[in-house]
């Protein structure tokens, strides 16, 4: 084989060291084939996504996807095979095959070589739905207390339905009758089938990512159980479970109930009860702020009324009436303490003034004026000194006697 056929020949050949030689490419095809080859027989469940019966050929060929994952694998079987273990098989429908992995190394590819296929009947998935059911719940992924409140009003609404279904006509009729000003972000997607899980699950990673979004409506019309599983998938309810942005499923109608449904932060019955969900409506605001305002005016109004008449019956007392009362009130009051604190003076400046005249009547007939006016006189020595006895003079000493009337020189002669 040329140089052109060897695995790493230029660029990943120089990242080798010098001891180590390149395996050639039919190599590499043997080792991987036979890893493969070591895996044995495995039972693989899966979605049919393509039948290929080719008239005259025994040799079947399908196309598996995993429900969950952007994958697909070949399938060759007998048609004796598949007669046999599912001879009503249609592609969307889920199958449980007996294969054994093979890997093509002139093509590089892998595929399955079936030698039993059995069809997933309803009660087989109803079965397995259930089982998915407990362990989500066991999870915490259906806990009531996670689940958000829708916004009042959202800026934006974000849609995934399929594509000019009537489940989309019907979110955006509803919802622009209800608030024509609403705005929408829709992105189709396959609403059933292999496809419809990977598609769902990036339109919700798109929307979730978008800021102007503030609410996720996510919306099918009714079906079949085998159409609305795709609504079941784990993938999916763990993507739904992950959005920051509240999200609402409406799936169907009343009676189905996918898992989605109960992961969910609001479960609409339909379409349309997911629109009258997200969104109020106008007239019925409207109608609302009327009351509120007829409510308000009223309450106001009667507030007015009580306080008016309130101030009417302050102002019918006789304080307010005639202020003037209070004041005329005091000044009598201050009039009639002057007059008793006058009369009080007076009474005592009398009372003082008689005990001044008994006072000085006192000293007056006391006072040695008073005697001297009754005929004595009083003798005093010439040092001042009043004489009392005739012992306290001599013969010769000059005395000084007062009258009543002036005053008398005289001389002790004996």
């Amino acid at each position: 084989m040329s140089e052109g056929g060897r695995v790493g020949s230029s660029g990943a050949s120089s990242g080798a060291s010098s001891a180590e030689e390149p395996w050639p490419v039919r190599v590499v095809s043997q080792k991987v084939g036979a890893w493969i080859a070591k895996l044995g027989w495995v039972w693989v469940d899966g979605q049919v996504a393509q039948i290929s019966r080719r008239p005259g050929a025994s040799t079947v060929f399908l196309t598996l996807r995993d429900p969950s994952a952007d994958l697909s694998l070949t399938v060759t079987t007998n048609r004796d095979v598949l007669d046999a273990g599912a001879p009503e098989l249609r592609e969307g429908a889920r199958v449980v095959l007996h294969a054994k992995p093979e890997f093509y190394a002139a093509r590089g590819t892998l595929s399955l070589r079936a030698d039993e296929i059995r069809q997933v009947g309803l009660g087989e998935l109803l079965a397995r739905l259930e089982k998915l059911k407990k362990l989500l719940a066991a999870e915490g992924l259906f806990d009531r207390s996670r689940k958000r409140r829708l916004p009042f009003l959202p800026g934006r609404v974000g849609l995934i339905t399929g594509r000019a279904s009537a489940a989309e006509r019907d979110v955006l009729t509803n919802a622009r009758r209800r608030w024509p000003a609403v705005e929408f972000r829709t992105v189709n997607v396959a609403v059933q089938g292999p496809s419809a899980v990977p598609q769902i699950v990036d339109a919700l990673k798109v929307l979730d990512a978008d800021p102007s979004i503030d609410v996720i409506i996510i919306a099918r019309g009714g079906g079949g159980i085998e159409d609305l599983l795709p609504f079941s998938d784990e993938a999916l309810c763990r993507a739904v479970f992950g959005c920051r942005t509240p999200v609402v499923s409406a799936i169907g109608h009343e009676t189905d109930a996918p898992l989605i449904d109960y992961v969910a932060d609001v479960r609409a019955s339909t379409p349309t009860d997911a629109a009258k969900r997200v969104v109020p409506d106008l007239t019925e605001e409207v109608r609302l702020i009327g009351q509120a305002r007829h409510r308000l005016e009223r309450a106001v109004r009667n507030l007015v009324d009580r306080e008016t008449h309130r101030l009417d019956g302050l102002r019918s007392r006789p304080v307010l009436a005639r202020p003037q009362v209070m004041v005329e009130h005091r000044a009598t009051e201050l009039a009639a303490l002057r007059q008793r604190a006058g009369r009080c003076l007076e009474h005592r400046l009398a009372a003082a003034d008689d005990d001044l005249r008994h006072t000085l009547a006192r000293l007056r007939a006391l006072s040695p004026a008073a005697t001297l006016d009754r005929g004595y006189a009083i003798v005093q020595r010439a040092d001042g000194h009043v004489v009392r006895a005739a012992a306290d003079v001599g013969k010769g000493d000059p005395l000084r006697v007062r009258l009543a009337d002036g005053e008398l020189t005289a001389t002790v002669d004996g």
